[in-house]
């Protein structure tokens, strides 16, 4: 609409008319924001009229500002009564989206689940800080001295062949993922005072297939005790109350001779399972023994003065026996429903 030169009733009347179609055609509350803008607002047609009362005769001066101030007037209740129904109308539409069916059925809270395995290994460690030992975790990328020499693996040893162990490239870095979480007792023996008395969880790599029985990743807790005048038969008494504490007052355990290379002498260690779901029976869970001398001098400890015993289980095993797990897949796989069985303890 071009600029008005004069208050005439014909613009008023059409500055009116375009203003009320304007806001009848508004559709909800932003148009009508830009409606009142263009046509009730400092540069609007009828505000351009209102400024031309300073040019108007004195004698007509009544007039022309009855006509336009009447006009004004008439858009404004305009806006205000389209504002309301707009409003009314949004209002009933947000009711009508937000309304809520008090007569379906509640969805379902599923509380949430820790995987069995960190709450188990969290379990074995309190029974050993119960005892008075020290938790102590290390790197899972370590260095085949740490894994391997300091604890008396010779260097043609069959468990550092790549059909066992993963090694990292480059091969001068010697560089492995731990194939046990030993190293962590032999971390623990160089930065600790005597005595020692150190539990260690975590993760170990191996290469195996994953099947039911097997896996390339899991978990093994360790222990180390180096002390003055430690004997088997701390370690057998250490060991005793372990399972006592893990799988109930009638478990038990049986030593049986073996070999390993960092302890000497060495044994299986044996579970006798009350409880086991198929019947309660003697059941090899890991390896035990007295910490070889040269174990020992590997962490500068005179073995003359100082002895000690070490043992190592897996997880994923104590928790297939003590809780029914038949397949390793289960572990694996991340499906939420195993983890919920369990809920926040084991």
């Amino acid at each position: 609409m071009s600029d008005p030169t004069e208050i005439s009733e014909e613009a008023v009347s059409a500055a009116v008319t375009a203003a009320l179609t304007a806001i009848s055609s508004a559709a909800d509350s932003a148009a009508l924001r830009v409606v009142r803008t263009e046509h009730a607002g400092d540069a609007s047609p009828l505000a351009r009229l209102n400024a031309l009362m300073r040019t108007v005769p004195n004698d007509r001066k009544a007039a022309a500002g009855k006509l336009v101030g009447q006009a004004r007037g008439q858009v404004s209740q305009a806006l205000t009564a389209r504002e309301a129904e707009i409003g009314a109308a949004e209002a009933q539409a947000q009711l009508a989206a937000e309304t809520v069916d008090v007569t379906a059925a509640a969805s379902a809270w599923r509380p949430g689940a820790r995987h069995p395995l960190s709450l188990l290994q969290e379990r074995v460690a309190d029974v050993f800080v119960g005892m008075g030992w020290e938790v102590a975790e290390g790197p899972e990328l370590e260095s085949e001295w740490f894994n391997f020499d300091a604890l008396n693996f010779d260097e043609d040893h069959p468990a550092r062949a790549m059909q066992d162990t993963f090694f990292v490239d480059p091969p001068e870095a010697h560089l492995v993922l731990r194939t046990h979480t030993s190293p962590v007792q032999m971390r623990a023996l160089l930065s600790r005072e005597l005595p020692v008395y150190v539990v260690s969880p975590g993760r170990v790599f191996r290469t195996d297939e994953l099947d039911a029985t097997h896996t390339p990743v899991f978990h093994q807790i360790e222990g180390i005790a180096v002390d003055k005048g430690l004997t088997m038969a701390h370690l057998r008494g250490t060991l005793d109350h372990f399972v006592k504490a893990m799988f109930g007052p009638e478990a038990k355990v049986r030593l049986r001779p073996n070999y390993f290379p960092f302890t000497e002498p060495s044994a299986e260690l044996d579970l006798w399972h009350p409880t086991f779901k198929e019947g309660a029976r003697w059941i090899e869970w890991g390896g035990c023994g007295m910490v070889n001398a040269n174990v020992l001098r590997s962490a500068g400890i005179d073995p003359e003065v100082y002895s000690g015993f070490a043992f190592g289980v897996g997880v994923e095993r104590a928790l297939m026996f003590r809780n029914d797990v038949k397949d390793m897949h289960d572990m694996v796989e991340g499906d939420v429903r195993f983890s919920q069985q369990y809920g926040m303890t084991v």
